[in-house]
Parts: C-alpha cells; sequence; structure tokens
C-alpha cells in the first residue's frame, strides 16, 4: 500500500517540497490493493486449512500466515503497479502515517500472546481484530469511508463468529474477514478509476 503514482514534480526527487495537502491529494491517488489482496488469500487459505490440520498446526499457521502478509503485499505491489520499494518514488508524510498506524496496531500483539496462552481459541480473534486496526487511519487520510468500514465491519464480525461457531472460529472468523477484504478491495478499485478518470 506505499504506492506513489508518478507525478511531474515529485516522482523524480526524494524529499517532499509539497505542503501537507498536496501530499494528501498525492497519497490519495494511489491504489491500495496490493496489501488487502495479500490479506484475503492468507485468510482464505487458513480457513480453508483449518479443518484438516491439528489445532497447535493451525495456530503456528495463524503467526505465519498473518506475519506474512506485508511481505506477500510487497511482492504482490509490483503486479499491482504500487511498487512498495521503488527508491524513485517521493517519501510521502502520509505512507509514515500509515506505517506509524500499523506499528501501532501490532503493538496489540503484546496483550495478544500471553492471552493466547491461555486460550489460544482468542488467537484468530485477537489477530483479527488487531490487523484491521490500521484502516481507521488510512480512511481518515484518503478522506473516504471504506477504511472505517472494514474496521468496523470486520471487529462486529469476528466477535459475532468467534461467539456463534465455538468449534470452528478459525474458519468462521476468516470466512468474516475474507468477505469484508472482497467489498473493501471492490470499493477501493472502483475509488482508484474514479480517481483516475478524473
Amino acid at each position: 500500500m506505499e504506492h506513489i503514482l508518478h507525478h511531474p514534480s515529485t516522482a523524480s526527487i526524494q524529499s517532499n517540497p509539497l505542503s501537507l495537502e498536496q501530499q494528501r491529494e498525492d497519497f490519495k491517488r494511489k491504489r491500495f490493493i496490493a496489501m488487502p489482496l495479500a490479506g484475503t488469500l492468507v485468510w482464505a487459505l487458513l480457513g480453508i486449512s483449518a479443518p484438516f490440520v491439528s489445532e497447535v498446526t493451525i495456530t503456528w499457521m495463524l503467526y505465519l500466515g498473518t506475519g506474512a502478509i506485508f511481505y506477500l503485499g510487497a511482492g504482490l505491489s509490483y503486479l499491482t503497479g504500487e511498487r512498495f520499494f521503488d527508491k524513485k518514488m517521493t517519501k510521502n508524510s502520509f505512507d509514515r502515517l500509515f506505517f506509524v498506524g500499523m506499528f501501532m496496531s501490532l503493538m496489540v500483539f503484546a496483550i495478544a500472546l500471553p492471552v493466547s496462552t491461555i486460550d489460544h481459541t482468542t488467537l484468530p480473534l485477537s489477530i483479527g481484530i488487531l490487523a484491521g486496526l490500521m484502516w481507521m487511519p488510512l480512511s481518515w487520510a484518503i478522506e473516504h469511508w471504506v477504511g472505517y468500514f472494514h474496521t468496523l465491519a470486520r471487529t462486529f464480525g469476528i466477535v459475532v463468529a468467534w461467539y456463534l461457531f465455538p468449534e470452528a472460529r478459525v474458519e468462521a472468523i476468516s470466512a468474516v474477514i475474507v468477505a469484508v477484504y472482497i467489498v473493501s478491495l471492490i470499493t477501493l478499485e472502483r475509488r482508484f478509476q474514479k480517481t483516475q478518470s478524473n
């Protein structure tokens, strides 16, 4: 989600001479689908695998799979045109804001990990919710409702699924997350296409 579209006044320099509002306009023109695509693939794999593996295995898969989303997203960014690590792209304050938000949400692992040692079934609940928190500052930055929808629908859906399906929590929570991702991906792509046409 780090792609910065080439802009004649900014694409070839490292520092950013633009005002914060101009940087925000540049940030809003990005596509933002690489990371959600990665999240969709990982959570779909977790949900499909859960009925066929042991509880210990799915626990490790939750740790490793969710930890791999960023790296998978970085790889996918070269297919979606977002190119996370392109050194020619201009630094943008809103990119840094997003990563601060992401880092903040990852700190919730400090709660999730000890709690999961008491009850491992809380792991998909806590990881699923904390990984969705970073969508809130994104929504504010791009001035669009999709991030607020993603976090709220994901959080509410995960809690409901955790209570309603005690024997299939990974499967149910994964289904909720994938469904929310699909809606978010469609919305982000439509937003991007509209931005491009404008």
